[in-house]
């Protein structure tokens, strides 16, 4: 009974070391496209939900939205401004107004979307066309929207390792992956689950809630690919990275994850979010 135990975990390692081998020796444009395919599967898996449950826990939602906005306020930081200032500065440019001028693009853009956003629901509101399909419009509209630069941030801490930056790491790069990837689980069952209540089949509701993931690769080649091909680029890139990112953490994932009765254990999910991903690139990076 030990002998076959022992030949599984061994070739579970094995096969581990294999794939980790395999994938450090990839270009960062791969790595970054490999990585969000992960994340675009947790997509998959959140809107599956609708196979199995007509309804998922809200503290178990919370508590992923809650740990993913700690690992991604502490990543906007050290994994993706602190290195665009040391490059900035090391490039002879004017550190602060070129990060400056990333982050605060960064978060425009999002902001912007999310007036446009509003603008499309104005409009169907004037129109005549059915609530069903204005909602579930509206519902795929938005996660897509702002999947799109979660995939772009993704690409560009992948792209960055081209050039061995202090805080920048493979490790790093994985656990950003991963804390968007959490929280896209909840997003994938946040389409599928409402589609499902609007009276969509299971299969249509799970074919838009992980349709609303399939940009972030596209988006993560685009960004690996720019900072690799323009290194002029990459402060820019990885401040703009940061300011989109924190715009989704306090326009949508704290706010979210403080509407549950635990206020107080759900912030806990974010400090240990923030603690783990500052670990990890401060001790990695």
């Amino acid at each position: 009974m030990i002998v076959p135990i022992l030949i599984l975990l061994f070739r579970i390692n094995y096969n581990g070391d294999y794939m980790l081998s395999f994938f450090s020796n990839c270009s960062p444009v791969i790595q970054a496209f490999l990585a969000t395919l992960f994340t675009w599967g947790v997509t998959m898996l959140g809107a599956s939900i609708v196979f199995f449950f007509k309804e998922v826990k809200k503290d178990i939602m919370d508590a992923l939205l809650g740990f993913s906005a700690g690992v991604m306020i502490a990543a906007s930081f050290w994994s993706l401004l602190n290195p665009a200032i040391e490059m900035a500065n090391s490039m002879q440019m004017t550190s602060w107004l070129v990060v400056f001028i990333g982050f605060f693009s960064g978060g425009l853009l999002l902001f912007l979307g999310d007036k446009i956003f509003d603008s499309l629901q104005k409009k169907y509101n004037s129109n005549n066309f059915s609530n069903k399909i204005k909602r579930s419009f509206m519902l795929i509209f938005s996660i897509t929207l702002h999947n799109f630069p979660e995939g772009l941030v993704i690409g560009v801490s992948f792209g960055s390792l081209a050039y061995s930056l202090n805080g920048v790491s493979l490790a790093s790069a994985l656990t950003l992956a991963l804390g968007i990837g959490l929280q896209n689980f909840p997003e994938g069952s946040a389409v599928s689950l409402p589609l499902r209540r609007e009276g969509f089949s299971r299969k249509r509701a799970f074919f838009f809630g992980q349709l609303s993931g399939i940009v972030e690769p596209i988006a993560a080649v685009i960004g690996a690919l720019l900072v690799i091909q323009i290194q002029s680029l990459l402060p820019f890139l990885l401040s703009f990275a940061a300011g989109a990112m924190i715009y989704v953490v306090v326009e949508e994932l704290i706010p979210e994850s403080q509407t549950n009765k635990k206020k107080d254990l759900m912030a806990l999910f974010t400090l240990v979010g923030f603690s783990i991903m500052m670990i990890l690139d401060v001790t990695l990076g």
